[in-house]
Formats: C-alpha cells, structure tokens, sequence
C-alpha cells in the first residue's frame, strides 16, 4: 500500500512506487486511480511550487472554510520539516502537531486534510517544494499560527540565530488566539 496512516485521522504519508535503474529514477508522483482505491476522491484545482535556501522557515498557513484546501505535498530537490497543526475541533488530535521529513531522496509525500496548519523548514542548502491543492488561493481567508507557538514545540531543525521568517508569518497569533472554523468529521 502506498499509504501510510498517521495518528491524525486523515493526515496520510504517500509513498510512491520508485522504479530506478542505472539510467535514474520514474515514479508517478499523483495517479487519480490510486487515491481513488483509497477512497481518497480529490479534484486537485492548483499546483504550487517555491524554492527557498536553508534556514527559511513557512508558516503555520492555512485558508478558512469554505476555502480550505487539502494539500499533497513533497520535495522535488532539498530537504524539509514539514509540519502540520491539526485545527478541527473534536478531533482527537486536536491542536497537535505532527512533523515529518521530506526530501527529494526520500519521495515521500504528505496529504494533509483541510482542516490543519501547514508550514515547513529547509534544512538543506536550497529546497523546492511541490503541492498540489483542491482549492484555490483565497486571501481573504488566510490564517496562521506563529511557527514558534510555545505550546507547539515544534522543532524545525534550525538553529534559531539561522531562522528565516517573513514580516507576514513572524506576527502570526498563537494556537490559543488564531481564528479557525474547522469541525472534525
């Protein structure tokens, strides 16, 4: 199975099949029929790409509903800690966050429900990073939580003196002040 489930309900680990020779490597980094096996029906509207050098840290975003987008995420060149906050009320995770690695080596990706907090740390020299959304970009909607949240301790893996933080994301409010509307299903 290509899937790995996550203590988040909903948050999965996707992990393409690599066929590699001496030639390289090929991989179908999103085939529609293997996310419907799962039961995973996803009408992706919106690929993002941005690249970044190490130290850049992205984040906490996500986009209010009814805009809230779900999200496959991965490296194409680089390594990251992705992270994730789920932010459904009643969800048994909520308010926890859940990081894991992604690189271009690994080719793991991450599929992040509507519903969380999305950001990331390079912690490589530069990384370009890939993502698929089923919604579109709503400004109007977006929210964030600080990426360094007391309550969070998420460890991005850089050195704080490193960190690269934008105007916009160092003034995000903490989990116990930002505005969302999500509900667990």
């Amino acid at each position: 199975m290509p899937f790995t489930k996550t203590q988040f309900p909903g948050l999965l680990i996707f992990e393409p099949k690599v066929f590699g020779d001496n030639r390289g490597y090929f991989f179908e980094s999103y085939n529609q029929k293997i996310f419907s096996a799962e039961n995973l029906e996803i009408n992706f509207v919106q690929d993002n790409q941005a690249s970044s050098v190490f130290g850049v840290i992205r984040g906490l975003h996500y986009q209010l509903a009814p805009y809230a987008q779900t999200k496959l995420i991965r490296a194409l060149s680089g390594t990251i800690i992705d992270a994730v906050v789920d932010l459904r009320k009643n969800s048994p995770t909520y308010g926890k966050a859940y990081t894991i690695e992604l690189s271009a080596e690994n080719k793991k990706q991450l599929l992040v429900p509507k519903g969380f907090a999305h950001g990331y740390s390079v912690i490589s020299e530069t990384a370009e990073i890939f993502y698929k959304c089923d919604a579109f970009y709503n400004k109007e909607s977006e929210g964030g939580i600080a990426w360094n949240d007391f309550d969070l301790n998420i460890d991005w893996q850089i050195p704080l003196h490193s960190a690269i933080i934008s105007d916009k994301d160092a003034v995000l409010p903490s989990l116990k002040n930002c505005n969302h509307n999500f509900i667990f299903e």
